[in-house]
């Protein structure tokens, strides 16, 4: 299938991750450019190390690219770019960009590949670079790692413009110069994933309701046959679950909720236990009675993140046909005061059974989760996963360097962290101890409370402690995203908005476990 794709041309269209194909007369007609690394080589100063592509590309110029770099000033450091004009007559702009250290590799101080992170913000500043100048077809370079060059490709292009008139110029991109097609294409899909996800966090509540998120869902999956079975189940059928703790947050909203239960079977084996991934999806959170302060209430279109990201990877996941089965889980509705809302002190029945003390409903993430959980393990899975914007104490905590992960199992812990490594969208281990299940328990009226008993302290922590009570799988794993879900100027790659992170870091955990038994 990747080698049937060695003559596609990547562009980013509508969706900002669409791929079409372009024939070589239409590539003729367009403003190409190019995108080069170098190496700053370590303590020899004004020295040159090019990539094995820019080196190629100075054989081709008779060494006039080396020159124009020795002469036009100091030598380039990491993410910045230089652009020259006129050197060959097929690319009339070429952006070089600063890769580093030539030896950078797995930075356990930074739990990340230093050379992979290098290369993805030296790509995208060098195709933004060139995006400026409104040329509209881009070779890159990919600097020693295809899939890393790529995602930073269009990771670094991704704008969302839909509901403006004025867009910036469609940039088509391809590899230049590389075999390795197959790691590109990885990197083009893992890319798109991430992109998914930004796309529908980004888009305003009104666009992006629970029963259009299950439809855009729905319709990227089509496309997979009958590896995808796609469930939108309606508000009868959550009430026949008895699934009390979602329905007390749907409630106040005029829109209906949905529970969207996406099954992907990629296993040779059917009957492999499934991987689960559980999405919080509020498509818009007021806060409910308890109604958040308007300023910076517009952000919490993406309170659905959970669910973008969860969905994301499934379509990633099926993308890229691993071989392992997973279901996608994603509870849908919007948190909204009205005479019908849930109010504080209010005791609902979650489907185990369990009764809950909403004492703060701006605290809804948990509740919807909470009747996920339960359903989660009907399936008997391998593993349970649940993202979700939870919190704004993990922001506090770990603010965007990394999404804070609670779990009762070490292997669990042991492939996500593995998993952050090579994305560079990294995790880190958070208590879980029952210091906290007791800030919870220790309720009035029921058997839970939704807000720990010293709610100022500890809550991304108590959060977790409920959200436990809810799960018996051995191997569980509750993903804190409050802190990473949108990128202000922290992670070069991205550009101002929401993140859609940790997507790629789900796929890459996915893949690994597929090829791991």
């Amino acid at each position: 299938m990747f080698l049937m794709r060695r003559a596609a041309v990547l562009s980013l269209t509508r969706t900002n991750c669409c791929r079409t194909f372009c024939s070589s007369k239409s590539l003729q007609m367009e403003r190409k450019g190019l995108v080069l690394g170098v190496f700053e080589k370590k303590g020899d100063e004004g020295s040159l190390h090019l990539t094995e592509a820019a080196e190629g590309f100075d054989r081709k110029v008779s060494g006039k690219l080396s020159e124009l770099l020795k002469i036009s000033g100091p030598s380039l450091k990491k993410g910045k770019s230089r652009v020259f004009y006129g050197v060959h007559k097929d690319f009339p702009c070429v952006a070089v960009v600063g890769l580093d250290d030539v030896t950078a590799g797995v930075c356990t101080a930074e739990n990340w590949d230093s050379a992979k992170e290098n290369i993805r913000q030296a790509v995208s500043t060098g195709c933004r670079v060139l995006q400026d100048l409104e040329v509209n077809y881009v070779e890159v370079d990919d600097c020693g790692d295809p899939q890393a060059a790529a995602e930073g490709a269009l990771l670094g292009l991704f704008q969302y413009d839909q509901l403006k008139s004025k867009k910036k110029p469609k940039l088509t991109v391809q590899p230049h110069a590389s075999a390795e097609v197959a790691a590109w294409e990885k990197g083009v899909l893992y890319a798109e994933g991430q992109n998914l996800a930004r796309l529908l966090m980004e888009a305003p509540a009104n666009h992006i309701t629970p029963t259009t998120f299950a439809k855009t869902i729905e319709e990227r999956l089509a496309q997979y046959g009958n590896r995808v079975v796609v469930h939108k189940r309606a508000q009868a059928w959550i009430e026949e679950q008895g699934m009390g703790a979602f329905l007390s947050v749907s409630r106040g909203s005029e829109e209906p909720p949905v529970f969207l239960e996406l099954h992907y079977n990629g296993s040779p084996d059917g009957a492999q236990a499934p991987l689960l991934l559980v999405g919080k999806g509020i498509t818009f959170d007021s806060g409910g009675i308890s109604l958040k302060p308007s300023a910076s209430m517009d952000m919490m279109r993406a309170d659905m993140g959970g669910a973008a990201t969860v969905c994301a990877a499934v379509v990633t996941a099926a993308a890229l046909k691993l071989p392992i089965n997973i279901i996608g889980l994603a509870p849908l509705c919007e948190n909204m005061p009205s005479g019908k809302a849930t109010k504080p002190g209010d005791v609902v029945t979650a489907k185990n059974g369990k009764t809950i003390q909403v004492d703060n409903t701006d605290a809804e993430g948990r509740l919807i989760l909470a009747d996920a959980l339960c359903y989660a393990h009907t399936f008997n899975p391998r593993a349970v996963v649940n993202v979700a914007t939870l919190t704004g104490a993990m922001d506090v905590a770990l603010g965007s360097a990394a999404t804070g992960v609670f779990t009762n199992s070490d292997w669990l812990w042991e492939q996500l962290h593995k998993a952050s490594i090579v994305t560079g969208d990294r995790v880190w281990r958070m208590p879980l101890f029952q210091h906290y299940t007791k800030q919870v328990t220790d309720c009035q009226l029921a058997d839970l409370n939704n807000i720990g008993k010293y709610s100022r302290s500890g809550g991304a922590c108590t959060a977790a402690a409920f959200l436990r009570e809810f799960v018996t799988s051995p191997h569980w794993a509750h993903l804190d995203i409050a802190g990473v879900m949108d990128n202000k100027d922290e992670i070069p790659y991205l550009k101002k908005g929401m993140s859609g992170r940790p997507t790629r870091t789900l796929v890459e955990f996915a893949a690994a476990l597929a090829h791991n038994k």
